[in-house]
């Protein structure tokens, strides 16, 4: 029998969803070596599990999202967090450290009918995570890699280098040391293949940040260069704000 796949939404904005549906040459091969039992993004069609691999993106936002996690869990042999809104609670957590009622309050004219949690928090947070890919979307070589290795048995080949390995490999100049931008490639996990340094734009951290990253001895080289405090949280508060590495530094420069 096939391989039984999964794909699951939680809060999120479906982009790394996406990128499994702009495989466009290899999806065919996918749809071929394993059942898509269930994917809402692609067809009405669904399966209850039990599911061999579970793909989940989105964070969890919502009171029914924390008791659906625990439930496709149960169902799944293997369960992969894909991107930054599963892997470390999207932008959307840039609100887990401010008052939520009050951001509620400004942004919806009947506050009432929201039923968010105060957090938005990635996956692990909430259940066992076999495998992680990052960025925001997902890369996708990155995506036919995983779902390659875990058809034959093995882990997944993903690389844990900086994002400054990716800019040296590409030839591409240092944007901090040629133009002075701020950038967070030293301590962000490469995978995103060099999109920003290589049209002269820092590094937003999309992949959030890599093992061990001396975020203190990058915030004081971008001070050095002329980056604010209010520079260097923004910096920190993107896509992958709630990372832990990252979320320091964004609230050790906040105020």
């Amino acid at each position: 029998m096939k391989p039984r796949l999964a794909v699951w939404k939680f809060s999120s904005c479906d982009g790394c969803q996406l990128t499994l549906l702009d495989c466009e040459d290899e999806l065919l091969d996918i749809a071929e070596a394993v059942e898509i039992a269930y994917f809402l993004e692609a067809t009405r069609t669904t399966r209850a599990g039990p599911y061999d691999v579970s793909l989940v993106e989105g964070s969890i936002s919502t009171a029914d999202e924390m008791e659906r996690i625990q439930q496709i869990r149960r169902d799944s042999r293997i369960l992969i967090t894909i991107g930054a809104c599963a892997t470390a609670g999207g932008i959307q957590a840039l609100r887990n450290s401010r008052d939520h009622d009050a951001l509620r309050a400004s942004v919806y004219p009947s506050p009432q009918f929201i039923e968010a949690l105060a957090t938005s928090t990635p996956i692990a947070d909430h259940v066992t995570v076999d495998f992680e890919l990052r960025g925001c979307p997902i890369d996708k070589g990155q995506l036919l890699e995983a779902i390659t290795a875990l058809l034959k048995g093995r882990k997944p080949a993903i690389p844990d280098y900086s994002q400054c390995t990716e800019c040296k490999l590409a030839g591409t100049a240092c944007v901090m040391v040629t133009k002075g931008i701020p950038c967070l490639g030293p301590v962000t996990q490469g995978g995103c293949g060099n999109l920003c340094p290589q049209v002269g734009r820092g590094c937003y951290g999309c992949f959030g940040p890599k093992e061990n990253a001396n975020t203190g001895a990058l915030v004081a080289e971008m001070a050095a260069l002329g980056a604010d405090r209010r520079t260097i949280r923004d910096l920190f508060g993107g896509f992958t704000a709630s990372a832990p590495a990252f979320a320091a530094e964004r609230e050790r420069h906040d105020g």
